[in-house]
């Protein structure tokens, strides 16, 4: 019987998790978008908040939303009015049009999942984030991840709207990996340029200027 209890326990907190696991990444938000977990209050949605399975969200007229999926690699536009429910691939419609979809190439959304805390450290005053490395060395190995990055770079800024940061926001990350500054200062340049009112492109140029010095 005890057994039995602590197996149902576990289950019960294992599906807990899962249901509040996150799924993607909102990149966009424009006007009064709301958002309600499953559990919880309902709240407004703000750029670059972590998305969980089973949140619903809520778009009045003209409002738009952007979600990056981790897991499929998919990005979601979503027009007002509509709303759906996040689930752990795709977002499913509720009411109003559904989504215009675009596959993003292989392992964007792993860096795009790192953006939140990206975007956080600079708002905090530049504190060195876990995982940070020195300086490399211009190696073989370094040149060719740097590459392939530009590449996916490439590529998503042909498919994605023109006031799409998200390849900025990707190719950001991988650089940081290699704090390659000087590049970075040009894709965060990029992202003022399409985005001029975002405020979190504003704290990515302002903690790179107090990094640098410039």
């Amino acid at each position: 019987m005890r057994n039995a209890l602590i197996a149902t326990l576990c289950f019960l907190s294992g599906a807990a998790f899962a249901q509040s696991a996150d799924v993607g990444v909102v990149n966009l938000v424009q006007g009064e978008v709301a958002f309600a977990p499953r559990a919880g209050a309902q709240g407004k949605v703000s750029a670059f908040m972590r998305v969980r399975d089973g949140d619903r969200f809520e778009l009045p007229a003209g409002a738009q939303l952007r979600v990056v999926y981790f897991d499929g690699a998919r990005q979601e536009r979503w027009q007002g009015p509509a709303s759906f429910r996040a689930g752990k691939t795709a977002g499913e419609p509720i009411a109003g049009a559904a989504a215009e979809v675009v596959n993003l190439p292989a392992g964007v959304p792993q860096r795009i999942a790192r953006v939140p805390e990206l975007v956080q450290n600079a708002k905090l005053g530049g504190i060195q984030l876990r995982g940070g490395v020195s300086r490399p060395q211009a190696d073989k190995e370094i040149q060719m991840s740097v590459r392939e990055a530009r590449a996916a770079y490439d590529e998503m800024s042909k498919q994605l709207p023109a006031d799409d940061i998200t390849p900025e926001l990707f190719l950001y990350s991988a650089l940081y990996d290699y704090q390659m500054y000087d590049d970075m200062k040009l894709v965060v340049a990029e992202m003022r340029r399409k985005q001029p009112g975002s405020e979190d492109a504003k704290s990515l140029e302002s903690w790179l200027q107090r990094r640098t010095g410039q």
